[in-house]
């Protein structure tokens, strides 16, 4: 109950989840032929032109990414985790499995692996049912990642886990059996506080390796505002709702995970 509670009460913070329940407060409110009707609908606008806006997407994007920077050179270790939330499962019509934008884990744990970083993978992650189930997301990165040069004989998997607290516990349970003590953890960098969080009030201390970045460092891109960024930044955008959602799921479960006595 806990886990589908925490997917569905928070969507009413986030932006089209609140936008919705503003509207249908002023259409309450309409009905019964208020003068308030104007509020909510003005904070329904206010909150979804802000979300959409490219200053507002990299400030909160880049208020999670930017805490872990990826180590340079990266270090040694006994086993790289990788956490789930990163493929769809082969079901028709697809023809394989396939990854989401998050997919850059596997492929950066991959190269990891290939660069010599640790003899051994953990891919943590199930799949749950009342989403579709399928096979366990660990089987899936398996899948992707024997195509790419590592052999199945390195992998472990974790197919059990729904969440980042179960990644956690689950990772745990795998390195106590197989002696693994130091780990390069890879997710996304947007997930990456909340991760470290939960695996260090586990008790262990990974190493944070992030990829999949939403944002990069404008002084890299030698970036210069100009009046056709500035009307961009403006204009709403859908894919900027997206991330700015995906920032504040990460902030919310933050406080979640806190509240609960995880992180």
């Amino acid at each position: 109950m806990f886990l589908f509670l925490s997917k569905v009460l928070p969507l009413f913070l986030y932006p089209i989840g609140f936008t919705c329940l503003m509207l249908l407060v002023a259409l309450v409110l309409l009905w019964r032929r208020s003068r308030l009707t104007s509020i909510p609908i003005l904070l329904a606008f206010v909150v979804l032109l802000a979300s959409s806006s490219g200053w507002v997407c990299s400030a909160l994007a880049q208020s999670l990414e930017f805490q872990n920077r990826p180590p340079n050179p990266v270090p040694q270790a006994d086993a790289i985790v990788v956490l789930g939330g990163c493929t769809y499962p082969a079901e028709s019509p697809r023809p394989w499995v396939e990854v989401m934008e998050e997919g850059d884990r596997i492929l950066y744990a991959a190269k990891l692996f290939r660069e010599g970083k640790a003899p051994r993978v953990i891919l943590s992650g199930g799949r749950i049912d009342w989403r579709g189930g399928g096979p366990s997301e660990s089987s899936d990165m398996a899948q992707i990642m024997e195509t790419m040069g590592v052999p199945k004989t390195v992998m472990l998997e974790d197919p059990t886990s729904l969440n980042t607290r179960e990644n956690a516990l689950n990772v745990k349970q795998i390195m106590e059996t197989q002696g693994i003590r130091r780990i390069l953890l890879v997710t996304s960098a947007l997930h990456m506080p909340r991760s470290l969080l939960i695996f260090k009030k586990l008790g262990i201390d990974p190493i944070a390796a992030p990829t999949d970045y939403l944002t990069t460092d404008p002084l890299q891109r030698n970036f210069q505002g100009t009046p056709q960024t500035t009307i961009l930044n403006i204009l709403p955008d859908a894919d900027r709702l997206r991330i700015v959602t995906r920032a504040l799921k990460e902030y919310v479960g933050i406080v979640i995970y806190r509240l609960r006595g995880w992180a």
